[in-house]
């Protein structure tokens, strides 16, 4: 069943948009021995992950992959965690990764596990960035900008290619 609401970014333009963002990050970043790809889980991990194909492909910085799970929900409560031994983090430069930037209170929470460790620098990327703050975050790379109301939300699909792409509900 196709996804019925207002598409923003069709496929071919959210992969342009991921594109960019690896170039940017690369740009950025030319210098660094290994880059860490960390994605918040679901749909940032799978951006995560399309990013660091992309970013592959551009050039030969070494990367790696975690996934960090929390409740997007209800991240005050809830346990952060990730699927890499921490202590692996150190000196590293980490992107921290996230479908959709709005209030902050995803990105902001999901810093605790890097606060501990010496890493060398930690970035943020979001595919979306809907402006709404609520805490003192920026994303360091945007793939789109968008000014929504805040009875809006912003769906992106990165998972089913039928419906790939970003929406507007």
């Amino acid at each position: 069943m196709m996804f019925m609401h207002n598409q923003i970014l069709n496929k071919a333009q959210t992969l342009q948009k991921i594109k960019r963002l690896a170039y940017q990050i690369y740009e950025h970043n030319f210098g660094e021995e290994t880059i860490i790809f960390a994605g918040i889980h679901e749909n940032g991990k799978r951006l995560a992950d399309r990013l660091q194909i992309d970013f592959q492909q551009i050039c030969s910085i070494r990367t790696e992959s975690l996934s960090l799970y929390l409740d997007k929900f209800a991240p005050q409560q809830s346990s952060i965690s990730l699927d890499y031994d921490v202590d692996l983090l150190e000196n590293k430069t980490i992107l921290l990764v996230d479908d959709v930037l709005n209030t902050g209170r995803t990105l902001a929470y999901s810093l605790k596990p890097f606060l501990n460790k010496k890493i060398k620098k930690l970035q943020t990327v979001v595919l979306v960035d809907r402006g709404h703050r609520l805490f003192p975050v920026t994303a360091d790379f945007v793939g789109y900008a968008l000014s929504t109301t805040v009875l809006q939300h912003v769906k992106v699909v990165l998972n089913k290619e039928e419906e790939f792409g970003v929406y507007l509900y």
